[in-house]
C-alpha cells in the first residue's frame, strides 16, 4: 500500500494533468458554455474503513453508520473528490506541498473562457452543502441545478449522475451530510467573462441534450449485467470520456442504445479508447478477467492504464469490490464491435518475420532503429512488453487505435502506470521530447503501429506537431 508521502507526490504530480476536456468555441453560447465545463480525473484517495481526515471517526445521533459507509463507497465509484479537491499547496519555497482539505473544492480547471473552479461539497453550512435538503442535493446531481435556481457547468457529469438509483442518492446524501468533515474555507468563486458567465443559457443546453430519469434494469438481462451497466452509466460516468461528442459538445448517446456510445473520445489531449468489442482498438481480444484486473490494479492481460486514466484506477475502481468490478466486465463485454479501427494477427508469416529480424537488426524500414535504440529495452523486441512490468505493444488496442494522440503524448511527455494498494510497482517512462524531432516520432509510432501483426494507419509528422503544439512542447 502506497504511503503518505507517495500519496503527496502523486498528487503533486497530477496536477500538470488535471486539464479538463474542451473542444473549440461553438455557434451558440449554450454550446460554448457547455465547452467550458469539463470532467477531472484526479481524486484524493477516501478509505471508508480508514480515518483519513474525511470520514467521520462516529456516525452521529440518528446517522445510519452503514449507510454511511454505502454513501463513501458509491462516493469513490462516482470519484467525487476529483473535481472538489485543489492541487496540493506550496506555502513556501522548497517545502514539501501540503495536501487540500478533501471535497473542500477550489479546484481551478482551466477552459478556453476561463478558470473554472470546483465548489466545496462538505457538509459546512456556510462555505459547503451543509444547509442542503436531500431534494436540494439530488437536484443538483440529477439536473444540475443548485439550490436558488443556480445552473451547474457541465463540469459536473450531472447527464450521467441523473440515472442514480434513489437509494444511491440517499446513501451519497448520508455520507456527505455526516462522513465528511465539513470544512469552513469557500472555494474561490468563478467568474467567466460576458457571455459565458450566463449560466441561464444552459437551461437550453439541459433541455436538449441531457437525459432524464433513473437507471432501469434491462428486462432480458441478469442481474450481474445491469449492475455493470448501472456502474458504467451512471457513477462511473465512464461515456463522459470514452464516448465522442457531437457538434455542441454533448454526449452522443448514454447507453448502448446509442452506437457512438463508449466507442472513444479525445479528452486534453488523450485519447479515451473504444471499449465496444471491437477486435483491433477495442475490448474484443481482452477477457473480463483482464478487464477486472486492469480496473483494480491498472495491469491486465498485457495492458497498462496510461494519461488521465492513471488517476481513475488510483483514486476510484481500485477501491471497487470483486463483485462490481466483474460485472462492469461483463457488462463492457457484452458491447458489440462499433467504429472498428486497426487489425492484428500475431501468428502471422509476416508478423515472425518482422519480429525475427528486430533481433538480428536486419530491419530498414524507417523507425526499427528508433525502436531498438530507445522502446526495446522496456516493451521488447517482439513487442511483447514484460509482464506487470512494461505493456505489450504488439496488439496493443490503444496502439492499433484510430486516433493517435496518446501515443504522441506519451512519446512527448513520457508518464506513468499507476499506484495501487496490491498492483506491481510504478514504472515511468520518458519523455522523448528533447531526443526525437516530429519526423522521428512519427516514424517510430508508425512502426510500432504495424509491427508483429499490428496493423494501423500511419502517423505523420503533422500528427505530431499538433499535439506537440497543443501541448506547448
Amino acid at each position: 500500500m502506497r504511503t503518505f508521502r507517495d500519496f503527496v507526490m502523486h498528487r503533486w504530480a497530477s496536477v500538470g494533468r488535471r486539464m479538463p476536456r474542451y473542444a473549440g468555441p461553438g455557434l451558440l453560447v449554450a454550446l460554448a458554455l457547455a465547452l467550458a465545463g469539463a470532467r477531472v480525473f484526479a481524486a484524493n484517495p477516501v478509505n471508508a474503513s480508514a480515518d483519513n481526515g474525511n470520514v467521520a471517526n462516529s456516525a452521529p445521533a440518528g446517522a445510519d453508520a452503514a449507510e454511511i459507509a454505502r454513501g463513501a463507497y458509491l462516493a469513490k465509484a462516482a470519484d467525487c473528490a476529483g473535481c472538489h479537491t485543489a492541487a496540493p499547496r506550496v506555502t513556501r519555497p522548497g517545502a514539501a506541498p501540503m495536501l487540500s482539505p478533501p471535497f473542500a473544492g477550489g479546484l481551478g480547471m482551466t477552459s478556453p473562457f476561463g478558470t473554472i473552479y470546483s465548489s466545496n461539497i462538505t457538509p459546512d453550512p456556510q462555505a459547503g452543502i451543509g444547509r442542503y435538503s436531500y431534494d436540494d442535493f439530488a437536484r443538483a446531481l440529477r439536473d444540475g441545478v443548485a439550490p436558488g435556481g443556480k445552473r451547474l457547468y457541465p463540469a459536473m457529469p450531472y447527464p450521467s449522475f441523473a440515472r442514480i438509483t434513489d437509494d444511491d442518492m440517499h446513501a451519497l446524501y448520508a455520507y456527505f451530510m455526516h462522513g465528511v468533515q465539513p470544512v469552513a474555507t469557500p472555494a474561490p468563486e468563478t467568474r467567466l467573462p460576458f457571455p459565458f458567465n450566463q449560466r441561464w443559457v444552459l437551461m437550453f443546453w439541459d433541455w436538449a441534450f441531457a437525459p432524464r430519469g433513473v437507471f432501469k434494469p434491462e428486462a432480458g438481462r441478469d442481474a450481474q449485467w445491469n449492475r455493470g451497466a448501472y456502474l458504467v452509466q451512471s457513477l462511473g460516468h465512464c461515456g463522459a470520456c470514452h464516448t465522442p461528442r457531437g457538434p455542441a459538445y454533448e454526449e452522443r448517446g448514454y447507453s448502448e442504445s446509442s452506437a457512438a456510445y463508449l466507442t472513444g473520445g479525445t479528452n486534453d489531449h488523450w485519447f479515451a479508447p473504444n471499449l465496444t468489442g471491437d477486435r483491433g482498438a477495442g475490448l474484443g481480444r481482452s477477457s473480463a478477467a483482464d478487464l477486472a484486473a486492469f480496473l483494480r490494479r491498472g495491469h491486465g492481460g498485457g495492458l497498462i492504464t496510461f494519461g488521465s486514466m492513471v488517476q481513475v484506477v488510483e483514486d476510484s475502481t481500485q477501491y471497487l469490490n470483486d463483485a462490481d468490478l466483474a460485472a462492469i466486465a461483463v457488462y463492457l463485454k457484452s458491447l458489440p464491435p462499433r467504429a472498428e479501427s486497426g487489425r492484428f494477427d500475431g501468428r502471422s508469416r509476416a508478423a515472425q518475420q518482422t519480429a525475427q529480424a528486430l533481433k538480428t537488426g536486419d530491419v530498414e524500414r524507417p523507425g526499427a532503429g528508433i525502436y531498438a535504440s530507445y522502446c526495446a529495452r522496456c516493451h521488447q523486441m517482439d513487442g511483447a512488453g514484460v509482464p506487470q512490468k512494461y505493456p505489450r505493444l504488439a496488439g496493443n488496442p490503444a496502439v492499433l487505435s484510430s486516433s493517435t494522440t496518446s501515443l504522441v503524448r506519451l512519446l512527448v511527455e513520457g508518464g506513468g502506470s499507476p499506484h495501487t494498494q496490491d498492483g506491481p510497482e510504478s514504472r515511468k517512462m520518458p519523455s522523448f521530447a528533447a531526443r526525437l524531432n516530429d519526423r522521428e516520432m512519427a516514424h517510430v509510432l508508425t512502426f510500432i503501429r504495424n509491427t508483429w501483426g499490428n496493423a494501423a494507419a500511419p502517423v505523420t509528422a503533422k500528427d505530431v506537431s499538433g499535439v506537440r503544439a497543443a501541448l506547448h512542447k
